[in-house]
């Protein structure tokens, strides 16, 4: 571990954390703007009173969510292509820009139309998300060494929930999260693109990249040098150079032939599988309950409970760090899905007996910290890092683009229609999640294979068998 590599995984992960932020912010626990309840969504303009119209109020609120998840399904599918055509450290300076302006929207909002300030810059700072959301991980497992992979794939969940608890912190009221400081709180990620803007500048481009896209040796060498220090870079080589000569054979992988080929079929059906169970594990569900729940059991700053939770989430994703090399991909992936299941049978338990029993707010209570920390273990941080661990030089940027979009398109899923289905199913709600989970467990157990210590060659290897 060099001080170039922890400089650049750093920096490329600074990406997640706005994508973080981004998820968090909006969602701040605050007194409402715009004078409707259950809204942070600022008038149309002063002069407007939406207290009388809250359906627009609403239309307005909804578009500046979900808008955000539409541009990063929109920009996944041009991950492959831009990661290629200007390389990852370039191609992550250059969509920085997206960023930048997007929270530039955001935070002068109150100097124009505000909603449609926010409602672009959410467009736009999605946009960036869906292109950092594929760059990322792209550059990350390329420039880690084999033995690291696992551990430093995992910091894109921990700046995630870095960025969601610094966005929630930051949304109390005595902070920004008030009348005349929202549009900084919802601009305010553009800080972190700046910073990283300039440190991409020291860092060095993938080797991997150099070496089998572009075919340039001896720069190859130079950036393995600066990213391993004294380490012979040899052995890497080697292996990359296994890589090019499979890659040469196997030839650019565009989506159609991802889907048509027999040959990646059982990777990309794994791929979208662990895609899909990270956004419909209920998590978003957990974060959108956990304050109505410590109400019930009476907190007196409910608050500050879901920001405790929010504590926990960071905590566990640090300990998954060093879980992940040690225990192995696949194991943390199959016991946080059982966790997670078994907590939501808890949870539905103790919401559906709460009228009867006062005690058992506490067992749901217990239930939301267990659920958060069995997410972290293992459906949290592996489904980011393991597509690019599944595929080879020619199908990888293709797989993460597809990967990508389908997380993408289901986070926008949860988000448009979790609402109705916690008003049609009340406290059973966590009934389906339950059962989902349990699709996604045994999904998992017959067919994701360990990545863990593998080259990209034994994993294609492994699917083969």
């Amino acid at each position: 571990l060099t001080g170039t590599l922890v400089l650049s995984v750093f920096t490329a992960v600074l990406g997640f954390f706005q994508y973080g932020y981004s998820l968090g912010v909006i969602n701040a626990p605050q007194k409402p703007w715009g004078g409707t309840e259950g809204t942070l969504a600022p008038p149309a303009d002063p002069g407007e009173d939406l207290a009388t119209s809250p359906h627009i109020l609403t239309m307005y609120w909804s578009l500046s969510v979900s808008v955000f998840a539409v541009g990063g399904m929109v920009s996944s599918f041009t991950v492959g292509w831009i990661g290629d055509r200007l390389g990852r450290v370039k191609a992550m300076l250059v969509v920085n820009v997206l960023s930048i302006a997007g929270n530039l929207l955001m935070g002068l909002a109150k100097f124009g139309p505000s909603h449609m300030l926010i409602i672009a810059g959410r467009a736009v700072t999605g946009l960036y998300c869906g292109l950092s959301s594929g760059l990322v991980p792209m550059y990350v497992s390329e420039v880690s060494p084999t033995a690291l992979r696992g551990a430093l794939g995992t910091l894109h969940q921990l700046a995630i929930v870095t960025g969601i608890l610094i966005s929630q912190i930051l949304g109390l009221d005595f902070l920004l999260g008030n009348d005349e400081m929202w549009p900084l709180l919802l601009g305010l990620s553009g800080v972190a693109a700046l910073l990283q803007f300039f440190l991409l500048l020291l860092c060095p481009e993938s080797p991997r990249y150099l070496y089998i896209k572009l075919g340039k040796v001896d720069e190859a060498k130079k950036s393995l040098k600066r990213l391993r220090g004294n380490c012979d870079p040899m052995k890497e080589l080697a292996e990359m150079e296994k890589e090019k000569q499979e890659a040469t054979s196997e030839k650019k992988v565009s989506i159609r032939q991802l889907f048509t080929s027999s040959k990646y079929r059982q990777a990309v059906i794994v791929a979208l599988m662990v895609q899909i169970s990270q956004q419909f594990s209920g998590i978003n569900a957990i974060f959108y309950y956990s304050t109505n729940i410590f109400e019930r059991a009476g907190v007196d700053q409910p608050v500050y409970a879901t920001i405790g939770v929010g504590v926990v989430n960071t905590v566990f994703t640090v300990i998954s760090v060093f879980l992940v090399e040690k225990a192995g991909r696949r194991s943390l992936f199959l016991a946080g899905l059982m966790g997670m299941l078994i907590s939501a049978v808890a949870m539905t338990v103790g919401l559906v007996l709460l009228s009867q029993f006062a005690w058992m707010s506490y067992v749901s209570m217990v239930a939301i910290f267990l659920f958060v920390i069995f997410f972290e273990v293992g459906p949290g941080p592996i489904p980011w890092f393991i597509v690019a661990e599944l595929f080879s030089q020619g199908p990888r940027p293709a797989a993460i683009a597809v990967a990508g979009f389908c997380n993408w398109a289901c986070n926008f899923i949860v988000g448009m229609c979790f609402q109705y289905i916690a008003d049609l199913c009340g406290p059973y709600v966590f009934v389906i999640f339950a059962a989902l989970l349990l699709v996604f467990f045994l999904f998992a157990h017959f067919k994701v294979p360990e990545t863990k210590g593998k080259s990209f060659e034994e994993i294609a290897a492994a699917f083969r068998r």
